[in-house]
């Protein structure tokens, strides 16, 4: 008896091993999207209807037809929807859970109020640096997104342009997070907040340019496939080129990695 006791033990003691590890293996992406906000926003007026940062549902950004949710959920076959999220925080209008379809390997999409543009970009900006940390719980494995994920990404108008942001970083995170931001200009407006956050930008922007999903997909599958920084950028411009038809030159030269 005491013998088939042990055995159990060991087995139990196994299996918990395997899933530790498992859950270990685990790697998040949180992506953070400031829905398009022709009000609220100094941006070029877009169309009223995808145009709209309180509707998630037809906004440029996220519920058209290039946007996050939509482009994710509808037309990539990397990247499966799992379940929407509820958020406690007012600023996120619409929370949403995917995995990639090969990989251990989740994607949290949020979309925010584009009336809370600085918000987004402040939370994108304390997660880069091991901040605003945020849990969730699905099929009873909990996932570690913002400052606990490997990458983080934001989406939507460079608010950098308009307005400044004071945010105290810690100096020694405890992790580097790699980093996407797709805004126009982005490494001219972010470059001083990424210093401080010592974040590792993989891909960010030199000018005008549209921030939707196929550029950030294309992105996300070279990373999931541990590729360089310039491996990244050469996805990234293949992928605009494509959908914008903008010449690859040119693309290539909008989209840059690292400092």
């Amino acid at each position: 008896m005491k013998k088939i006791g042990f055995l159990i033990a060991l087995i139990s003691c196994t299996l918990s091993f395997g899933q530790n590890k498992s859950q270990k293996k685990t790697k998040t992406i949180h992506v953070f999207v400031a829905l398009c906000d022709n009000i609220n926003q100094g941006i070029v007026p877009v169309p009223k209807l995808i145009g709209n940062g309180q509707d998630p549902k037809n906004n440029l950004y996220w519920g058209a037809l290039y946007g996050v949710k939509n482009f994710l959920k509808n037309k990539s076959n990397d990247w499966v929807y799992k379940k929407m999220i509820t958020s406690k925080n007012t600023n996120i209008l619409e929370s949403i859970l995917f995995k990639h379809k090969t990989k251990n390997i989740y994607l949290l999409a949020e979309a925010y109020d584009g009336e809370k543009i600085k918000v987004c970009t402040e939370d994108f900006l304390l997660a880069s640096n091991n901040n605003f940390k945020r849990r969730i719980n699905y099929n009873e494995i909990n996932l570690e997104f913002g400052g606990n994920s490997e990458l983080v990404a934001y989406i939507g108008h460079d608010g950098l342009m308009e307005f400044k942001v004071n945010l105290k970083y810690k100096q020694t995170p405890s992790k580097k997070i790699d980093a996407i931001i797709l805004a126009c200009a982005s490494k001219n407006y972010f470059q001083n907040e990424i210093i401080k956050s010592k974040a590792n930008p993989i891909l960010w922007t030199t000018n005008l340019m549209a921030p939707e999903a196929y550029t950030l997909e294309a992105a996300l599958n070279s990373w999931v496939k541990k590729q360089k920084g310039i491996q990244i950028k050469e996805a990234a411009s293949k992928a605009y080129n494509k959908y914008q038809k903008c010449g690859l030159r040119g693309a290539r030269r909008l989209f840059v990695t690292g400092f």
